[in-house]
């Protein structure tokens, strides 16, 4: 990971990205591009005070040499995933949550935005405890056809900070799991086991009817300390018909866990 991309739209949130961003970078040696989306024809003049601006928020932030500063005009929902494809080997992005305008960076459109990128992404709130490094990372097991990327993406992560892996299944009474989700949990049991990375099996009792996942998901993450969620941006064909309000649940859950999603 020679390279990562952080989105700044000059906001709180943006600044909890960026200061997620910066140590993750330290860790791995690489440089970080914090990118800023302005709206077509924006004088070029207004250009250079954008990157005077973000500068001093780098600096405020702890930055060094190895930031470099872009700005791009366009829609943001096509800009941020053109420029992911650039040679990054991850990005970090801002939520305002639900409750932010769809034409604010990003609002409801955060699920829209990650399934469009070409690296993994990792989301944010402004309540993100930065503070917790990912010794626990929580990923649900869901039956998806292929989590390959997903778990390239949870091993480089835990490797680097020396993380135990949560493979998190909710289980419902008089709920058979299918065999595709069973099959991917034996795939994701195998995967950490040959790279070495501790695993803890959660099999957690539903107490409610609701076929939602993400609320127990993130409290369960939330009562163990976990640093990070890691999910498929993608539905399984299992509960489609739920599946983006709860993966945008997810990312924008009460306990402001950052999301990793592929």
């Amino acid at each position: 990971m020679s390279n990562l991309l952080c989105t700044h739209d000059l906001t709180q949130v943006s600044n909890a990205a960026l200061n997620f961003a910066l140590p993750l970078a330290d860790r791995t040696g690489a440089k970080v591009t914090v990118l800023h989306v302005a709206p077509p024809g924006t004088p070029e003049t207004e250009h250079g005070t954008l990157r005077s601006r973000l500068a001093a928020l780098v600096e405020k932030a702890g930055g060094s040499d190895s930031v470099s500063i872009k700005v791009i005009e366009g829609r943001y929902m096509n800009v941020i995933p053109d420029e992911s494809g650039n040679g990054y080997g991850m990005a970090v992005v801002g939520t305002h949550g639900p409750k932010g305008l769809r034409q604010n960076l990003f609002g409801a459109d955060i699920l829209k935005l990650v399934r469009t990128m070409h690296v993994p992404t990792m989301v944010v709130q402004e309540g993100t405890n930065l503070n917790e490094r990912l010794d626990r990372i929580v990923v649900p097991v869901a039956a998806h056809a292929d989590i390959a990327k997903l778990l390239d993406a949870v091993c480089l992560l835990a490797k680097l900070h020396g993380s135990e892996v949560h493979i998190y299944q909710l289980v419902r009474p008089k709920e058979e799991p299918s065999a595709e989700l069973l099959n991917n949990k034996l795939v994701m049991l195998e995967r950490f086991e040959k790279d070495g990375i501790p695993c803890v099996q959660a099999n957690e009792p539903s107490n409610t009817f609701s076929v939602g996942f993400a609320h127990p998901t993130a409290q369960y993450a939330k009562r163990i300390g976990a640093g990070c969620i890691a999910i498929m941006a993608h539905a399984s064909d299992e509960y489609r018909y739920i599946a983006d309000a709860e993966k945008e649940r997810m990312l924008t859950n009460e306990a402001c866990i950052p999301v990793l999603c592929i």
